[in-house]
């Protein structure tokens, strides 16, 4: 007996190594496991940060097509990448595990930058060299067009599927159930937070400027390579990695959940409540893993998934596994409703990504009309004034930590200084005055256009400093910090245990469907406002940009009302258990406040 009580502190009961054996604790996992996923991770930030944040320029200037649609191009390229991550987290779940997924998206990631890579090489995939703006200017035909998309999306379905495990495949290699390897995962988000930032960083600086100055080809051939990079880091740290078993998606549990409650719609829910099908009745090893959830009267059309039917196959001493698409256990049940009730948050937090768009495109043709000098020689590019932005967001967290978290507590009296939706709130304000700002902005400039007679010449710099836009970069900046960590710190505590890998898919589709809506609001704007008097003009001296950056900071508005409303009608999930007396497990409680 005490031969296998000092095995099972070798070998973790959970986890597994490469070659399907109980995973050793001093030779799997660990810091040396998880540098392998830190280094692809900073590759893809790397990668799709130095594409996505200088790509409308290149839409623009090399592809000859206008603002508007060069604005949408970008954002639906950045929107397919996340929603996509939803795709990638099922895969990962049901089918592939997490290490599969990573090395097989990471592979179509690479082979989509390649392709883009080529298609800047090869003139013939690309339309003729003029002055931008100039009527010889000739749009890019079809066919140039179809490579390119079919780079960009095979580049964003790479990402989907990477983004959407890699910070799980990480998690993975510590035990949460060792105090030491426990304090290493919360060590491990902290660097994985630091390497996404040095990624941004490089993206928006370095990679920029190549591109600018260097040459396209260059700089996203250094993107392709950097994937390649990540790819053999990843790889060659297969031996040292701990896998755990699929657990299968948490779209499923939803999914049976409203087709059970469906197929029963006809049926009376019982008055007492014990007599609905629950964790209880069933004997298996992913039931007992399960955190038994009180009734609840909200949406309790629902309760009828747990309803037992005599058509129902099961056992009758109930200790075999029951067809989930006909009957759902009451926790399961509750899991939806846990979801279900964090949707008003998880809807009015979209805008803000919406918001988040336009600094990768209407702000940054914004800066190509400006003077971006430093000193007599050197010129920014015009994509690199995110170096404000990420600047920002890195000098947030810590301000937050050290000077604004003590504060809150003293006032708020809150142990964890702003809550969740506090911090979201904070974000959703910011995101307001960064509209604000860049409208106001917007006719600053507009008005130094006009007063040395350069409204018609859109290639003519005008002369105004590329350092007034740094207000909206940094506005949105450090509304991310507190937006990022807010939502995070929000979805990871109130998703359900057993639903983990949904809070990183609900966080990311806020941020897909926020480039989305930044999309259908341009092509709606650039439709009402026509060819004469255009708010998104392909000359933006033209145009009248300034409004729809009103429009948005009114809309933002507008949606910070309902956020309120939705805040306050919120009820916290271990304020909810407590008011049960069910007290939240001592795993995820720790889980969350790490």
């Amino acid at each position: 007996m005490a031969l296998a009580v000092m095995q099972s502190h070798k070998t973790l009961q959970d986890a597994w190594d490469y070659k399907g054996r109980p995973a050793s604790r001093s030779t799997t996992g660990g810091w040396a496991a998880a540098a392998m996923i830190l280094g692809v991770e900073a590759c893809e930030r790397l990668t799709t940060l130095g594409i996505a944040v200088n790509l409308v320029t290149y839409l623009t200037s090399t592809m000859h097509l206008g603002n508007a649609s060069s604005a949408n191009t970008v954002t639906n390229f950045l929107g397919t990448s996340f929603m996509l991550c939803l795709l990638g987290g099922f895969v990962a779940d049901t089918f592939l595990g997490r290490y599969l997924t990573i090395a097989i998206f990471t592979t179509v990631q690479g082979i989509g930058v390649t392709i883009l890579t080529i298609s800047t090489t090869i003139p013939s995939l690309r339309p003729p060299n003029c002055t931008t703006g100039s009527p010889s200017c000739v749009p890019a035909n079809g066919m140039q067009l179809g490579v390119l998309y079919t780079a960009l999306y095979l580049t964003a379905l790479g990402t989907g599927g990477l983004k959407s495990s890699v910070s799980g495949f990480g998690s993975d290699q510590f035990d949460d159930t060792n105090k030491e390897e426990k304090n290493q995962m919360t060590s491990f988000f902290n660097w994985f937070f630091f390497f996404i930032s040095i990624g941004s960083l490089a993206a928006v600086s370095v990679l920029v400027y190549i591109q600018d100055n260097v040459g396209r080809r260059w700089g996203y051939g250094i993107c392709a390579c950097a994937i390649v990079l990540g790819i053999l880091v990843f790889l060659s740290g297969t031996k040292r990695y701990r896998f755990k078993k699929l657990v299968g998606s948490p779209l499923t549990q939803i999914a049976t959940v409203f087709v059970g409650a469906w197929r029963k719609r006809k049926l009376e829910a019982p008055s007492d409540v014990s007599r609905l099908f629950n964790i209880d009745d069933i004997e298996n090893e992913g039931s007992k893993k399960k955190q038994k959830l009180p009734h609840s009267k909200q949406f309790c059309f629902l309760d009828k998934a747990a309803i037992i039917d005599t058509n129902d196959k099961m056992s009758t001493n109930m200790t075999h596994v029951v067809d989930k698409w006909s009957l759902s256990t009451l926790t399961d049940v509750e899991e939806v409703k846990l979801v279900i009730r964090m949707l008003p948050i998880w809807a009015t937090t979209i805008m803000f990504w919406t918001v988040h768009a336009q600094m990768t495109t209407f702000s940054v043709s914004q800066a190509t009309t400006m003077d971006r000098h430093i000193g007599k020689s050197f010129q920014i590019p015009p994509a690199s004034l995110a170096v404000f932005f990420v600047g920002s967001i890195l000098l947030t967290v810590p301000v937050y930590d050290r000077i604004i978290s003590p504060i809150a507590k003293k006032l708020l009296k809150n142990p964890q200084a702003l809550t969740p939706l506090q911090r979201i709130g904070v974000g959703l304000v910011l995101s307001i005055l960064s509209m604000v700002a860049a409208a106001l902005i917007e006719l600053k400039r507009l008005n130094v256009a006009r007063s040395h007679k350069l409204v018609n010449d859109s290639h003519v710099v005008i002369p105004i400093s590329v350092f007034w836009l740094i207000p909206q970069f940094f506005l949105v900046g450090a509304g991310e910090a507190f937006m990022y960590i807010g939502q995070l710190d929000f979805f990871l505590k109130e998703c359900p245990k057993g639903m983990k890998t949904m809070s990183t898919g609900l966080f990311l589709s806020t941020l897909s469907l926020g480039f989305f809506f930044s999309s259908v609001l341009v092509t709606i704007v650039h439709k009402i406002t026509g060819d004469n008097k255009p708010w998104l003009a392909d000359n933006l001296n033209k145009g009248k940009l300034y409004n729809f950056y009103w429009l948005v900071a009114i809309l933002g508005t507008l949606n910070m009302v309902l956020f309120l409303f939705g805040a306050n009608w919120y009820v916290y999930k271990d304020q909810r258990l407590a008011e049960e007396g069910i007290e939240l497990e001592e795993e995820e409680a720790s889980a969350y406040h790490a």
